[in-house]
């Protein structure tokens, strides 16, 4: 099976090559690294401590893991963690973030290269953030004993329907995942659907909503204020991790909402870093005054900030988040699904979004069960609902601090995952009667 696979990835990788090309040299994307995903050649750990390989895929899954890897190390502090992941931007912040430990990029699923980055790595945990279930890996884990963690797990409507479509392979894979800990019950079922073992699985809630920050006060978002001379009085409006058309929305409703609030500011995240030189094509085409944040600095004259402010930078939205008065939170105008809402709920930010959110449908269920944010359908209810904020902040300040207080209620997700994780790593290691089946 493993060679079957292998000859897939290899037609899908030539069919693919012109546009992986054509990205690296004009957009600079999939330039680094290939050696480690091609080959496998990944850093050689050289100590003998028990490990536990941490994989996240990008920006998201990369921040998930920091309450994870701060609870793992407290409760297992002979355990050694690395990290690996699989985009750029993913890579570079888990660089940041998580220096000195070793940080890498994932194999692709060859056979050769899995096996080689685990005979270089040595773990005797695999854990994978949300929804990584990639055969070879799988199976090479398998064969050295290594146990294998799938952690705040979730399934898609979309996934679930094409693994569905491969339900005896798939099984298959899912057996080979010694611990589920999954979102919720729903996903639990559609894992279990799909062949998991019942005994695997467990519902721990979202780790996401242990890693958002309440305190609107916090250092980094204090810092970031202070660099653009934003005031506490003066509400901010931030559309967050926006996929196109959404941040001509926002702009928009700025242009119409400034004259009526003039100290109304505007805050632009796009999702994704190769799409910020587009988004500054639009504010300059729009003839309104705005500046990148890459360019701020500390002795930046008050005078000389201007009302629109595009992020250009990764891995600081959730820090921005707590700057903001008003929220949209992007990937919900579109068919990405959505983007994470927790973290604006956790600042207790008036949240709204757009009707596509099927990655996080159960954070949304909760949120409008609560009367905790708004859906909005277009950029005339955007509009309304940013005037509805400006002119009632009491409408506001409700929705946000109901969105707080729910985020509090579901902590804990963290501690559950990892008392199971100690479990797993205090269990034998070697292949058992159920993975072998």
């Amino acid at each position: 099976m493993r060679y079957l696979l292998d000859l897939v990835y290899l037609v899908l990788l030539l069919v693919a090559s012109p546009w992986l090309i054509f990205a690296a040299v004009f957009r600079g994307k999939y330039r680094d690294g290939w050696g480690q995903k091609l080959l496998g050649r990944v850093p050689r750990r050289l100590g003998q401590r028990r490990c536990l390989w941490l994989h996240a895929v990008s920006v998201g899954e990369v921040n998930l893991l920091a309450p994870l890897l701060e609870r793992i190390e407290r409760a297992c502090p002979e355990v050694e963690c690395v990290i690996s992941t699989t985009t750029r931007t993913g890579y570079e912040l888990a660089r940041r973030r998580y220096s000195p430990r070793t940080v890498f990029y994932c194999p692709l699923d060859f056979s050769w290269a899995v096996q080689r980055a685990l005979r270089r790595i040595r773990p005797d945990c695999l854990l994978l953030a949300e929804l990584e279930l990639w055969p070879n890996l799988l199976a090479a884990a398998a064969r050295r004993g290594v146990r294998v963690a799938l952690v705040n797990g979730r399934m898609s409507d979309r996934s679930f329907r094409g693994y569905r479509r491969l339900r005896p392979l798939v099984a298959r894979w899912l057996r080979r995942v010694d611990l589920l800990a999954v979102q919720s019950q729903q996903y639990a079922d559609r894992f279990l659907t799909l062949g998991a073992d019942p005994r695997r699985v467990q519902v721990t809630g979202s780790v996401k909503f242990d890693g958002a920050t309440t305190d609107r006060q916090n250092e980094h978002s204090r810092r970031l204020a202070g660099l653009w001379h934003l005031s506490d009085a003066q509400p901010v409006f931030l559309a967050g991790s926006t996929q196109a058309p959404e941040e001509r929305l926002a702009l928009e409703a700025f242009r119409l909402l400034r004259p009526e609030c003039p100290e109304l500011r505007l805050i632009l995240v796009p999702r994704h870093p190769e799409r910020f030189a587009e988004v500054a094509e639009l504010l300059n085409e729009s003839g309104l005054s705005w500046t990148r944040r890459s360019t701020l600095s500390e002795g930046l004259p008050p005078g000389d900030a201007a009302p629109i402010l595009l992020v250009d930078t990764v891995g600081e939205l959730g820090a921005w988040w707590g700057t903001a008065t008003v929220g949209f939170v992007g990937g919900s105008m579109g068919s990405r699904g959505g983007q994470n809402m927790i973290e604006p709920a956790a600042y207790g930010v008036a949240v709204c979004f757009g009707p596509h959110t099927s990655n996080f449908r159960d954070v949304v269920e909760l949120l409008l069960r609560r009367e905790a944010a708004v859906v909005v359908e277009d950029g005339e209810q955007l509009r309304d609902f940013v005037r509805r904020c400006l002119e009632q902040p009491e409408f506001a300040a409700g929705l946000g601090s109901r969105a707080q207080q729910l985020v509090r209620e579901q902590a804990g997700a963290t501690d559950r995952t990892v008392a199971l994780l100690r479990d797993l790593l205090g269990a034998r290691t070697g292949q058992d009667a159920v993975r072998a089946a």
